[in-house]
């Protein structure tokens, strides 16, 4: 038999059917995984000194990312804790609230000693006790304002501002001196004054806290009229630290009017007169209270005539007008042995002081010796 014939490229180089001499080389798991090559990209190998292949990223280098990632989780997770911790352990602790008291007030009517003297709106005011004082919200003139200890100048000047707000709503607004509306002064007061506020203007009564006229200025509007919108001011401010948080303002003004009587036809050119009230008012403000442009009213007294002792003035003031007088009476009895909250019984004799000297008229009083300096 003939045996098989050889390929056609010939005999085998090993033909023995030995062992290949590569397989003394062992291709372990260790090997390959060093050996991992990615080509280039065309387009990478086009580059400058680019090499055709690189190694990819082998499983140590997988593990080194996620390691770092983990590391990364970790740290943001802390700084978290570490903001909400802060946040709980705040060194500066937020502040109490302080709740506003109850305005306490006194009224005191001032009797004339006889006839209330009348005359002419402008007579009046040019010759009477308040001719040389400013008109209305002019009248009302901050002091000088200077930083304290714990509020800036901005913060005492904002006080300053809102307390001239409730002096100008409460004292000059011609629809709240005839007990139109009231929204000018309740819109400054502090929210937990607004109950005792709105019952003083709707049951006022004389005992001390529920006294409208301790809030505001007010006439009724069936017996009295505003002769002329010209209402003199005169008065000061003084401002202090009622606390670390709290900063008291303190106002003296005193608000003069011009008055006549309610008549169904033309008035008497001579016949109004003047009626002065002065209002010496307590007010705190708080951080808080400056930041929202509100106020606090602690405490109000206040000295208004020419009225009878007898006046009811809880509600609205009495005015007596020209050529009125004061009846006899005095104020209303007082009983001692009445439990309850007492009712102020006080009263005041008006006694007007001499005009205050306005500038000179006449040019050549202005050159005299006593005008000079």
């Amino acid at each position: 038999m003939t045996g098989r014939g050889e390929p056609p490229e010939g005999p085998p180089e090993n033909p023995s059917g030995g062992e290949d001499e590569y397989r003394s080389l062992v291709f372990d798991e260790s090997f390959v995984r060093a050996a991992r090559l990615q080509e280039f990209s065309a387009q990478e190998r086009m580059g400058e000194h680019a090499r055709a292949v690189r190694s990819l990223p082998g499983r140590g280098t997988r593990r080194h990312r996620s390691r770092a990632g983990i590391a990364l989780v970790v740290l943001i997770a802390l700084a978290f804790a570490t903001a909400v911790y802060i946040g709980f352990r705040n060194p500066y602790p937020t502040p109490v609230g302080r709740r506003a008291e109850p305005l306490r007030t006194t009224v005191i009517p001032l009797a004339p000693q006889g006839p209330v003297p009348g005359g002419t709106v402008e007579s009046l005011l040019a010759d009477g006790p308040a001719a040389a004082h400013r008109s209305g919200a002019a009248g009302i003139n901050f002091p000088s304002v200077r930083r304290t200890k714990n509020f800036s100048d901005s913060q005492v000047t904002m006080a300053l501002t809102t307390v001239k707000d409730y002096l100008v709503g409460s004292s000059l607004d011609p629809d709240v001196l005839t007990g139109g509306v009231v929204r000018p002064v309740a819109r400054l007061l502090d929210p937990d004054q607004t109950a005792q506020f709105e019952r003083s203007v709707d049951s006022p009564a004389d005992d001390g806290k529920h006294s409208a006229t301790g809030w505001l200025v007010r006439f009724d509007p069936a017996e009295v009229e505003v002769a002329d919108p010209d209402i003199r001011v005169h008065g000061t401010f003084t401002y202090a630290e009622a606390g670390a948080d709290t900063l008291e303002v303190v106002s003296d003004h005193t608000f003069t009017y011009a008055l006549r009587p309610v008549v169904a036809g033309p008035h008497r050119a001579d016949g109004a007169s003047l009626f002065t009230v002065r209002r010496i008012l307590h007010f705190l403000l708080d951080r808080e209270d400056i930041r929202l442009h509100r106020l606090e009213v602690r405490s109000a007294y206040v000295q208004a005539g020419p009225q009878a002792c007898s006046a009811e003035t809880a509600g609205a003031l009495r005015p007596l007008l020209a050529g009125e007088q004061a009846d006899t009476r005095g104020p209303a009895g007082t009983d001692p042995y009445a439990t309850g909250v007492p009712t102020a019984a006080l009263c005041g004799t008006l006694a007007v002081s001499s005009p205050t000297q306005g500038p000179p008229r006449d040019p050549d009083a202005a050159r005299s010796p006593r005008s000079r300096p």
